[in-house]
């Protein structure tokens, strides 16, 4: 199969005060110290391949007070132009919102909707040309779903996550092709009922094996034919070829001491 390349443009943010200094998810340990300039040099890596492939890549401004910030997926979810903003579960995380909305009223996005309800931006919701998939279950709030809804106009499925360790859903879903509604996931992530939705909706989906969605695997970003993702999911490799993709794996181990990788360092900027 012929992949076609579609130029994205993403929003990132440098890992200049990253650190780990609390726990909210299961791979933080503030134990383990993060080797800051490592850190820079991987983030450096991913935005530079993103250029090289052909995408633009937008810089929101770093703060010393938000660690986490690095993980720029979390703060909005846009779609045709529509920026629905975030409203963190966690209040070291909460400020961060507010960062990205100022930094979409400053670029120049008319429609910026403050959130009534919990949600993490495209932690939690990931967009197909027929569906707004929404993970629930330890971050976002159900009722984020009808919000998203009601203001983007697209059918929201929601989904159940049940294990603590794919806490947002793009620990567990990937979109590889989103004209297409073709994805990949890690079905042990969903509850059986959601299970079965991804089935009925996705059947021709690929599915990851235990120690690829482990390795972070399905927090990768597809732009229709390459697929950056973790280094470590070597097992995801030969399918993803198999489907006509190519894979292009990349090194963010130090960010994943703070439960993020390709897909959360990288938000896309639709429209």
């Amino acid at each position: 199969m012929n992949r076609d390349a579609t130029p994205r443009r993403y929003l990132m943010c440098a890992p200049t005060h990253f650190r780990v200094t609390y726990s909210i998810n299961p791979w933080m340990d503030p134990s383990k110290p993060v080797d800051l300039p490592l850190a820079q040099t991987q983030w450096e890596d991913l935005r530079d391949r993103y250029r090289s492939l052909g995408h633009t890549v937008e810089l929101l401004t770093p703060r010393p007070d938000l660690p986490d910030m690095v993980f720029a997926a979390n703060g909005a979810t846009v779609i045709d132009g529509r920026v629905l903003g975030a409203l963190f579960a966690y209040r070291e995380r909460y400020e961060e919102a507010e960062a990205h909305r100022e930094w979409f009223r400053e670029n120049g996005f008319a429609e910026i909707r403050e959130p009534d309800h919990v949600n993490e931006g495209e932690g939690d919701f990931a967009v197909t040309a027929s569906y707004l998939l929404a993970g629930r279950g330890f971050r976002s709030s159900p009722l984020s779903h009808d919000e998203a809804q009601e203001f983007f106009g697209l059918p929201v499925i929601g989904l159940d996550l049940v294990d603590p360790r794919y806490y947002h859903l793009d620990t567990a879903l990937c979109v590889l092709d989103a004209a297409a509604d073709e994805i990949m996931y890690y079905p042990d992530a969903f509850s059986p009922g959601s299970r079965a939705v991804l089935r009925r909706l996705f059947p021709d989906a690929l599915l990851a094996l235990e120690a690829d969605a482990a390795a972070f695997g399905l927090n990768s970003v597809s732009d229709g034919r390459h697929v950056l993702l973790p280094q470590a999911a070597t097992g995801l490799l030969d399918p993803l070829r198999d489907r006509g993709f190519e894979p292009v794996p990349m090194d963010l181990g130090e960010l994943l001491k703070g439960g993020g990788s390709v897909k959360c360092c990288t938000q896309e900027l639709r429209g």
